[in-house]
């Protein structure tokens, strides 16, 4: 299908892009305008190293608040076996006569993480401040 160009007034097979490319533009814009601005996250802190040298009379105050969770589903505040119900409550109740609001979740390794965040969720809910995670071990 050969075109026959004898006086150059012919058909023209040549693509016009313009359109395309100010569809291209309208799309980058919209896409640049919906992004989400917030980022929603967990705020992490790194643990710092302990000091080297340690005076052998300082006694060392233990007050921790341990809520662990282990792989039977079974929820302990230090100890005290409690429901995921009765967490808040019971949580509100230690940390609103409280100075110290920190407080540590020891959970299962094989635990998915979305269990740990809904004792999370609850610990913020009842009025804990820094939350730092252990492994089963305890470190």
């Amino acid at each position: 299908m050969a075109m026959s160009t004898k006086s150059g007034k012919g058909q023209k097979s040549d693509i016009n892009i313009t359109p395309y490319i100010d569809i291209l533009l309208v799309l980058l814009i919209i896409f640049m305008v919906i992004q989400p601005k917030t980022q929603y996250d967990l705020e992490a802190r790194v643990p710092q190293k302990p000091p080297e040298e340690v005076e052998q009379n300082v006694i060392i105050k233990s007050d921790a608040i341990v809520v662990s969770l282990d792989s039977t589903g079974m929820l302990r505040i230090n100890q005290d076996a409690v429901t995921l119900d009765q967490l808040g409550a019971r949580l509100f109740d230690v940390y609103s006569a409280r100075a110290n609001k920190n407080m540590f979740i020891q959970g299962d390794p094989d635990l998915p993480f979305g269990d740990i965040v809904r004792i999370i969720d609850v610990a913020k809910g009842a009025g804990v401040g820094d939350i730092g995670l252990m492994t089963a071990g305890g470190g």
